[in-house]
């Protein structure tokens, strides 16, 4: 059983792989549990597909790509909000008009500009073959999120429980609406290497569901995602080195998917199983 255990470790490729999912398994629950009590799941998906075209005129002009799938996904939530302020829009038709729109404008750009993006790495994600400057940079994004997170927990309370009240108070609702963007934004582009685009939505939401299924307060539900972010990362590594033909990224969200039924299930609060002998 250690043999199993430490086996891995013994190759680079895997030490990186296993430190990055622990990164990304901590740093995707505490910002998707901002998403879930605001009722805004899906949105880290539809920032996630817009970040393309940034990442194809990044490739293109031969700057950060980073820089670019950073300054796309902030042009997407813009774009929602811009919508939704600008006419009776509902949100969720903003959201699928943008998703569509941003992420069909990102195929043509690499059609157009013969860029050489691998797209599947894109769209699932190749943890396995992440570097230390990867490490490095999602090391710093999730330090930064953290960060800001503890220092400004009381501000973020307020606002994703009572937007109204906050406006009242005279906290700067539309600073924090821009940092919460830019948070959800950085952490899918912190998240794509390890599960890719289509992945990342599972990562940001599954684990912080669970925790959501156990705990009843919002730091609780932090704290608990983040062990079960890390633990379902490092368990879908653990299983694409040891089964072939298995790729990281679907390991990774699939465990997480089991938890959440098995929460679902035994949840001493909110389980099914446990409702009912009740």
């Amino acid at each position: 059983m250690l043999e199993i255990l430490i086996d891995p470790w013994n190759y680079e490729f895997m030490r990186h792989a296993i430190l990055i999912g622990m990164l990304v398994g901590v740093l995707c629950p505490i910002v998707g549990s901002y998403l879930i009590v605001q009722r805004m799941a899906l949105f880290g998906d539809v920032i996630a597909h817009c970040v393309l075209p940034g990442l194809s005129l990044s490739f293109f002009l031969g700057i950060d790509i980073m820089v670019g799938a950073f300054i796309s996904g902030i042009l997407g939530a813009g774009a929602i909000s811009w919508i939704r302020s600008q006419a009776r829009v509902k949100v969720d038709a903003a959201m699928a008009l943008t998703f569509s729109s941003f992420f069909a404008l990102g195929i043509l750009l690499i059609s157009l500009l013969k860029n050489n993006i691998d797209l599947d790495s894109f769209l699932f994600g190749d943890i396995l073959g992440v570097t230390m400057t990867d490490i490095y940079r999602t090391s710093i994004v999730t330090l930064t999120i953290l960060g800001a997170v503890w220092l400004f927990y009381k501000e973020l309370l307020f606002y994703t429980f009572d937007k109204t009240g906050a406006t009242a108070m005279g906290l700067p609702v539309n600073a924090i609406h821009f940092g919460f963007m830019a948070a959800i934004t950085l952490t899918i582009i912190a998240s794509m290497q390890a599960v890719g685009v289509i992945l990342v939505i599972a990562l940001l939401v599954g684990p912080a569901l669970t925790a959501y299924l156990l705990v009843k307060e919002l730091h609780q539900m932090m704290i608990v995602g983040a062990i079960i972010g890390s633990i379902a990362s490092i368990s879908g590594v653990y299983i694409s080195f040891y089964v072939k033909h298995v790729p990281s990224g679907p390991a990774i969200v699939l465990v997480s998917s089991g938890l959440f039924i098995l929460a679902l299930l035994f949840s001493p609060s909110q389980g099914i199983f446990m409702k009912k002998s009740r």
